[in-house]
């Protein structure tokens, strides 16, 4: 049976201060951080075999809401896995402490629901969550996309709507496509944006109009692309920034016209072993801030999975810092948010997916002083 429940008044968690891990682990977490705990692990449920799949989003109260697949049985992907629910804990107090892990979507066994994403909505304060669907009892192989909102910042959801075919074709059916997991945009005019991988077809950026009732697919595919973040530029532009296979560092696909036609290019300043990644909005002179900053995270190595990394650049994607490294070890998908005092969270898979941590952090921090975060002026 499908279950919808609703989030537990958050509990105290244990609080791992960055550089206080026990064993080996120690030496390669950076130190300075506001907070450094582990989220989700197997040893929290019985019968979990792991955690995977980070979404993090700040809701529209300003409480943070960090989900997950639950993989249960094994840590086997949503095609050759039947037991997969998304789970998600709350934080009402800038990511100090956390509730229980709750269960957000369950369905019988053979039926999984994987790969998490979230968009909030500013103008109607919904968050929306989005997951891969697959019936391996009646229809194994087929994916299917269904979308889930939240009314009350995160702490109950709505029973899940299939979007399937407003943003697939019908030539689709057999393909493997789906939502990348993390998170998608709101663009300032309102408008929902978010990427789809169709790895028989391309990339694509679907999204909702303001208003709209219905979502819409822009079917200019974007090649070479897999898991992918997308971020509105200062001047309205569309970046998509995406790994891919084989080449050892991440691509960026730049759109001035909707999606209608788009330029493509390597990025060579950011290694990558092919793993999924989050970019992020961090501040906007639009919105009144003193500077443009974009905020990017991933795995920063050209062939292992390691050496978690934040990075800025202050000319939207043009060019990035060298970045700080969160964590040297074993390290896989990530997912950032603003909070609402001007710092940042990050949610990573660690050692192998056997950890999935919650860090949090300055600007100042991250960039060993150069920048401070400034409140928003009037405009």
């Amino acid at each position: 049976m499908l279950a919808w429940t609703r989030l537990l008044t958050p509990v105290f968690s244990l609080l791992m201060l960055a550089g206080t891990s026990a064993g080996q682990d120690a030496p390669n977490i950076a130190r300075g951080l506001i907070t450094h705990q582990d989220l989700f692990n197997a040893t929290m449920r019985e019968g979990v075999a792991c955690y995977r799949i980070p979404a993090l989003a700040t809701a529209p109260d300003g409480s943070l809401v960090a989900a997950m697949d639950e993989r249960v049985g094994s840590c086997d992907d949503l095609g050759t896995n039947k037991d997969i629910n998304i789970v998600a804990r709350r934080s009402t107090d800038d990511g100090m402490t956390w509730s229980a892990i709750e269960t957000v979507v369950d369905y019988d066994h053979g039926i999984s629901a994987s790969d998490p994403s979230m968009i909030v909505d500013r103008k109607t304060g919904e968050i929306l969550l989005f997951y891969n669907y697959m019936d391996h009892n009646a229809e194994h192989g087929i994916y299917y996309l269904h979308v889930t909102r939240s009314r009350d910042n995160g702490v109950s959801w709505t029973k899940a709507e299939d979007i399937t075919s407003q943003i697939t074709r019908p030539g689709w059916r057999r393909d493997f496509a789906f939502i990348t997991s993390g998170n998608g945009i709101q663009t300032r005019s309102g408008t929902l944006l978010h990427t789809l991988v169709n790895l028989d077809k391309g990339l694509h950026v679907f999204g909702r109009a303001d208003d709209a009732k219905t979502w819409f697919l822009v079917e200019a595919p974007l090649k070479p692309g897999d898991e992918s973040r997308v971020v509105e530029l200062a001047d309205g532009a569309w970046m998509v920034n995406s790994r891919v296979k084989g080449k050892g560092m991440r691509y960026v696909h730049t759109s001035a016209d909707r999606g209608k036609t788009w330029r493509t290019a390597p990025e060579p300043a950011l290694p990558d072993p092919a793993c999924n990644a989050s970019l992020i909005r961090c501040t906007s002179v639009a919105d009144g801030y003193n500077k443009n900053r974009l905020l990017f995270s991933n795995a920063n190595s050209r062939k292992a999975r390691r050496n978690m990394t934040v990075r800025v650049s202050y000319d939207e994607g043009t060019s990035w810092t060298d970045g700080k490294t969160i964590y040297a070890g074993e390290a896989a998908y990530s997912s950032l948010t603003m909070l609402r005092n001007g710092d940042i969270g990050l949610l990573f898979e660690k050692n192998d997916y056997r950890e999935n941590v919650f860090v949090r952090f300055s600007i100042e921090w991250l960039t060993d002083g150069k920048d401070r975060y400034e409140a928003p002026q009037p405009r």
